[in-house]
């Protein structure tokens, strides 16, 4: 047997934790790229309306893609949990690329009506089934090979990934604005960056196959008894408490993630009337801010708990969401538009800096990638994936102030759940998995006091 995460070398750990960021970068370029090029393609499939219309319409779809994501989350997360993190990251990322290519060929609504949209929403449901599965995957192996003492920080590369898919999709279409005309970007040079993408995968998908499995994992196959319950069962009755702790962690930090960096560039472009390249450059700016700020919150979690830190997030997000929201729609200075930006992805930090880690230590290794997937997936697919619609269609109806008090109803219900549950480092199920017998694991004692 492999030797654990708190023994292995360090080279060891960063290896693993780059191969399995590699994977995560290009699953979120992917994702990310429908949201960062779909101004250009919205008259493409949807040529008929206004601006806003067309852009509902496109985000719309991106919520389709969501709905996907629970039943990813469950199946991925318990594929994960029986039979290794390791091929279900390589699944998953088979599933993104193959979405990605879909949409750079198909065709547009002039050429096969109805189809073209069809296609579309086809791409988007392989996508979210392959990003639902992602997150807890992705989690729970992160989470496994980091050493004791260090888990907040190598976990929090996650989200690393997760922003610089974002940022490559980002840096993607600011060459492109730089190279290609506005018409020939709506004409054909929107396809490029998923061409890219399910090139991209190919290799990735090379990549995670050559990843160590977690020891986490190899000793619960050596340890685990015949015929013990794992899966949706094991879950739900075993820990039903940790799974309400991980609904109510995510719905606050999942709308206000998406709210500041997948809408607020269409918000800044739509409402503020700042021109596409210039919002490319700034949000670019701004996430890359974002990026580096994840590990330095990860391992501040490490000394000081997890508890501080979302408490943070939750009291930030409460207080700046309804102002820096008004400034950024009425301000047309794009210095003022990345310091607002950056200010408010500062605080979304304490949250997705931890999302892997405050959930992975709730479960035992059993059920963890599907403990940690499957609520986070559901959460994404009911409050992320309509964080954009809900946005819009309130601005098309006149009342898009109401959109930012949502977002501060939501980042509330963190807030909540942040007071009712114990301190997640203190119990951690990572370090008892380890130290673990051959008789079956209780439920964690992690739970909302």
């Amino acid at each position: 047997m492999s030797k654990t995460p708190a023994s292995s070398p360090p080279s060891r750990v960063t290896a693993n934790v780059v191969r399995g960021c590699l994977g995560n970068l290009i699953e979120w370029y992917d994702w990310f790229a429908y949201a960062t090029f779909s101004v250009y393609f919205a008259p493409v499939f949807f040529p008929e309306g206004s601006q806003t219309a067309q852009l509902l319409s496109t985000a719309v779809v991106f919520a389709v893609g969501f709905l996907m994501r629970p039943l990813g989350g469950w199946l991925l997360g318990a594929y994960a949990d029986r039979f290794g993190r390791r091929r279900a990251l390589t699944l998953s990322v088979l599933l993104m690329s193959a979405g990605s290519l879909v949409i750079a060929l198909s065709p547009g609504h002039d050429v096969i009506g109805l189809w073209a949209p069809a296609l579309l929403v086809v791409a988007r449901l392989a996508q979210g089934l392959s990003v639902g599965g992602e997150f807890g995957s992705s989690a729970s192996y992160l989470s496994e090979v980091a050493p004791s003492g260090r888990r907040g920080f190598y976990s929090s590369f996650q989200y690393v990934s997760i922003v610089l898919g974002q940022l490559s999709a980002l840096l993607v279409a600011i060459v492109l604005q730089n190279t290609l005309t506005e018409a020939q970007l709506a004409s054909w040079g929107w396809r490029i960056p998923f061409v890219i993408g399910a090139v991209a995968g190919l290799t990735v998908m090379y990549l995670r196959r050559t990843m160590e499995e977690s020891a986490h994992f190899q000793k619960e196959q050596a340890r685990a008894a015949d015929g013990e319950r794992k899966g949706l069962i094991a879950l739900f009755k075993e820990y039903p408490r940790q799974l309400l702790a991980v609904f109510g962690l995510a719905i606050g930090g999942t709308v206000a993630f998406y709210t500041y960096t997948t809408y607020l560039q269409k918000y800044l472009v739509n409402t503020a009337g700042i021109p596409k390249s210039t919002v490319t450059v700034i949000g670019f700016a701004a996430l890359f801010v974002y990026m580096l700020l994840q590990p330095l919150v990860g391992a501040l979690s490490d000394r000081v708990g997890r508890r501080p830190v979302m408490f943070a997030f939750s009291i930030g997000c409460m207080v700046l969401t309804v102002p820096v929201m008004t400034f950024l729609g009425h301000t047309s200075n794009p210095w003022v538009a990345f310091l607002l930006m950056t200010l408010a992805l500062a605080f979304v930090t304490g949250y997705s800096a931890l999302a892997a880690i405050v959930k992975a230590e709730m479960f035992p290794t059993k059920v963890r990638a599907l403990g940690v997937g499957l609520p986070h997936a559901l959460v994404t697919a009911t409050f992320g994936g309509l964080t954009e619609p809900i946005a819009l269609a309130l601005k098309q109806n006149g009342h898009e102030t109401v959109f930012f008090w949502y977002v501060t109803g939501c980042v509330g219900l963190t807030l909540l759940a942040t007071l009712l549950v114990r301190e997640p480092s203190r119990d951690s199920r990572l370090e008892s998995d380890l130290d673990a017998t051959v008789t079956p694991a209780k439920p964690s004692a992690t739970t909302p006091a």
